[in-house]
């Protein structure tokens, strides 16, 4: 499994980021995004602690760790520069909390989100054609997720993405040691989204591509 969207107690995770990651190790991962949420108040304290944790881990544990965010309910007009932000200070993947349909998130998030050139727009709700085509062409992917709630979108997204050719991802979202998953749980829950068979291991390989375990060309953007 490789999971490029979890969060610690960096942010609202239960987790230090060790033990996130030794959990993640003992479910069989093999890749492990932390991607805190952030704002403008928060942005350059996270990065920093994140980055350290992951640069001390993956000197000794046979996983790797991967320094990232997530840009969570903020103002359209800021989504580019914190974007920009948190490149600037390190973070490897760049997620924006897109539009859920459980939670309040200003509408414009997704299509400001794929303009401000995230690698993944994490659980995008009821994502538009025109979004999910732009996202396509700039070669951002979408999310499927396992998390409770965000979940109940994945079926639009695959059936939205499927169409265009847009790329997707499986992630978890953990907050919790129990959201962790293995490999056979994210295949069941791609096929229970409407993921054809063919597709699986296509979306399997788009995350081991953002976690630099494939090259690029292996993808399907």
């Amino acid at each position: 499994m490789i999971d490029l969207h979890t969060h610690s107690i960096f942010s609202d995770g239960e987790l230090l980021p060790s033990e996130l990651i030794r959990r993640a190790l003992i479910k069989g991962y093999e890749a492990i995004a932390i991607t805190d949420h952030v704002d403008i108040s928060n942005i350059d304290f996270v990065i920093p602690r994140i980055i350290k944790a992951c640069e001390e881990l993956n000197r000794y544990v046979e996983i790797k760790a991967i320094p990232g965010v997530e840009i969570t309910h903020v103002p359209l007009e800021t989504i580019s520069d914190l974007t920009k932000e948190a490149r600037n200070l390190g973070a490897k993947i760049v997620i924006a909390h897109g539009e859920t349909i459980v939670e309040p998130v200003l509408p414009g998030t997704n299509r400001a989100s794929i303009k401000a050139g995230v690698d993944i727009l994490a659980h995008p709700g009821l994502i538009s054609h025109e979004d999910a085509a732009m996202a396509h062409e700039r070669g951002i992917y979408l999310e499927i997720t396992s998390r409770a709630g965000h979940c109940l979108a994945n079926g639009h997204i695959v059936s939205v993405a499927m169409k265009l050719g847009t790329g997707l991802v499986i992630n978890t979202d953990a907050h919790s040691p129990q959201d962790l998953i293995t490999d056979e749980e994210a295949e069941r829950i791609l096929m229970a989204s409407g993921v054809t068979k063919d597709w699986v291991n296509t979306i399997l390989k788009n995350s081991k591509i953002i976690a630099g375990r494939l090259p690029k060309s292996q993808g399907n953007q």
